[in-house]
């Protein structure tokens, strides 16, 4: 529950204590490269893998915290180990796909992204696990989403759901997908389900019902009402979602800093933006993950209207550092979002 609550130095503690009195517990220690990987504290959880390996214990989860490491030390070598290791462990082939997918949209790959889920979807249904299908069509919902493409994006969140419909974490996302590319109907339709269905869980009443409430407060044009919903979330904004590959996109932190940015405070949007890249260790490939780079290029792009002399001067060079590392991140993406990033750097320079 403290990993759900964003306590992750608590719940590591706790996990190290459970595992002192038993020490073969593979649940425990899969917790705590968790727990370390959302601490920041990287060669704790590669020391905790290597651990309970040398126990000849072994799960996917481990190796999603294998593929986590590898990707935030760009370790593409490293990235294809763990690919192989789920390519020969077949039952669990869904989860490598699911994670490349999620690997190629962070680059803006959207084509790529596109095909790999719909493999690790098939992968699944084989495997007879609709419901991890339809998370990573889900998922693809909420990246085509952000990324502005919205007909596809609700085309994802209505597959998800006919796969699924039962499961929260579909409904969850798919509901914030609609919200997203604009469908308000079908958003509040199932938030209203969620909501009365899941009415004493914490995360669903603090984090996502807020940030589906929030992304449609902003297609309103009104950001104020958006920072008002998200304030519920602010307790537990880092929780351990238990239902996807990563610890969290910190959905509601991005929504945050878009509707800073919308209201004109640069210096809070920047905060926020930071704040996602600040924990990579939660957020890993997510998508959300890409884009608060350009968030943080847009926050201090907008500092230089707000500030001068000096100030102004000092927030441009911020702004352009920051596209730049943007396009580096998104060299050969096949998104719109590169062009406009582009234009938008072009009148800084």
């Amino acid at each position: 529950m403290c990993g759900q609550l964003g306590q992750y130095e608590n719940a590591a503690n706790l996990t190290r204590q459970a595992l002192h009195l038993a020490p073969n517990l593979l649940g425990m220690y899969e917790n705590l490269a968790g727990y370390t990987l959302a601490l920041q504290r990287f060669d704790e959880t590669r020391q905790t893998v290597q651990d309970v390996q040398a126990r000849k214990l072994d799960d996917y989860i481990l190796h999603n915290a294998l593929y986590a490491l590898a990707f935030l030390r760009a370790d593409s070598a490293g990235m294809t180990r763990q690919r192989q290791w789920y390519n020969e462990n077949r039952e669990f082939e869904t989860f490598g796909l699911a994670l490349a997918s999620d690997t190629e949209a962070y680059g803006g790959h959207l084509n790529k992204a596109r095909e790999l889920t719909e493999r690790a979807v098939d992968s699944a249904i084989r495997a007879d696990n609709k419901e991890s299908g339809a998370i990573w069509q889900a998922n693809a919902a909420l990246q085509q989403g952000g990324y502005g493409n919205a007909i596809e994006a609700r085309k994802s969140a209505a597959k998800a759901l006919k796969l699924s419909p039962e499961s929260q974490g579909v409904e969850v996302e798919a509901a914030l997908a609609f919200a997203i590319t604009g469908d308000r109907a079908r958003a509040e339709f199932l938030a209203r389900d969620l909501g009365k269905r899941f009415p004493l869980d914490t995360q669903m009443q603090s984090l996502w019902l807020p940030a589906i409430q929030a992304q449609l407060a902003l297609n309103r044009k009104n950001p104020s009402a958006a920072l008002a919903t998200l304030q519920t979330a602010s307790p537990i904004e880092l929780g351990q979602i238990t239902f996807v590959n990563n610890i969290s996109c910190l959905y509601h932190v991005y929504l945050r800093g878009e509707a800073y940015l919308a209201i004109g405070q640069a210096d809070a949007a920047d905060a926020e933006f930071q704040k996602i890249l600040d924990h990579s260790g939660i957020v890993w490939n997510c998508w959300t993950g890409a884009l608060a780079h350009l968030g943080v290029a847009r926050a201090n792009a907008l500092q230089t209207k707000n500030l001068s002399g000096a100030d102004a001067d000092a927030a441009r060079v911020r702004a352009l550092a920051a596209y730049k590392d943007f396009f580096t991140l998104w060299k050969d993406a096949d998104s719109d979002i590169l062009k406009e990033a582009k234009a938008e750097y072009a009148k800084l320079q």
